[in-house]
């Protein structure tokens, strides 16, 4: 098999449908594809839909065990199946030959083990524009003031250039580059990483695995950007709108930095 996918929901109806309609569509054959969505007790229909307009697409019912257990649960199921696996947001869609241009590109370079495209804005909120997910690995500074800082503090130019800088906005972003913090909302990986550098750290319920994640493979493998494709993501800063999401964010941090060092 060439492509195995996990999908983590949890209340996501209005997207779900148009995230799996594209891989439906993709140029990539349908018996080289297994798709593995794990639903963290979703309340709304997601589950529903799911069954209903998408057989063929495996559906685990879970507890909310967040981000990175939630795609840990799939994995297990799947390991040694295919030759790439997709760690994929059910706020995402693209076009149908996006996942074959990737697995090409490291099907080419075979030092690579995690790409991930041009992530846009979808076209119907407005001009099309880019979201700067290619990271700096964070400092505790990097987190605290991008979250607290008010704007006017952020625009003073030794804060704007350090806070350009972590988010690669001094870089081309039409160009393929090594990265090593790369958004887990799209993660095309080749399968034998989660032999080498293990699973989603699991102590993280939401925020920051993919950074733990993300450094942890870029110690083996290349970590690339690669923008000769792209997709749309529906991205929402819920971790500035409400408490409980704001809780999880400092309690990541503070498990990030106690895992990795607080200096860097």
């Amino acid at each position: 098999m060439i492509l195995t996918i996990s999908i983590v929901t949890f209340n996501n109806e209005e997207h779900i449908e148009k995230a799996l309609t594209s891989i439906q569509q993709s140029t990539l054959p349908p018996n080289e594809l297994q798709v593995i969505v794990v639903d963290n007790s979703s309340q709304d229909k997601t589950p529903e839909i799911i069954a209903s307009k998408f057989p063929g697409v495996t559906l685990v019912h879970s507890e909310n065990v967040g981000f990175g257990a939630g795609h840990n649960k799939a994995i297990k199921q799947i390991m040694g199946k295919s030759h790439y696996h997709l760690v994929m947001n059910p706020d995402v869609y693209f076009n149908s030959d996006v996942l074959g241009k990737i697995i090409a590109f490291m099907d080419e370079h075979g030092d690579v083990g995690l790409v991930m495209p041009k992530i846009l804005y979808p076209p119907d909120i407005g001009e099309e524009r880019i979201q700067y997910l290619c990271k700096e690995l964070p400092t505790p500074l990097d987190l605290i003031g991008r979250r607290f800082l008010p704007g006017f503090l952020k625009s003073i130019p030794p804060l704007k250039k350090r806070f350009d800088r972590y988010e690669f906005r001094d870089r081309d972003y039409n160009q393929i580059m090594e990265v090593p913090h790369l958004s887990g909302c799209f993660m095309m990986l080749r399968a034998e990483v989660f032999e080498t550098v293990g699973l989603f750290d699991e102590r993280f319920f939401m925020y920051l695995e993919d950074v733990d994640f993300s450094r942890r493979v870029n110690a083996k493998y290349k970590t690339i950007y690669y923008p000769k494709v792209s997709i749309y993501h529906h991205f929402h800063k819920s971790s500035y709108k409400r408490f409980k999401h704001l809780k999880y964010h400092i309690s990541s941090a503070i498990k990030y930095f106690n895992k990795w060092s607080w200096s860097k």
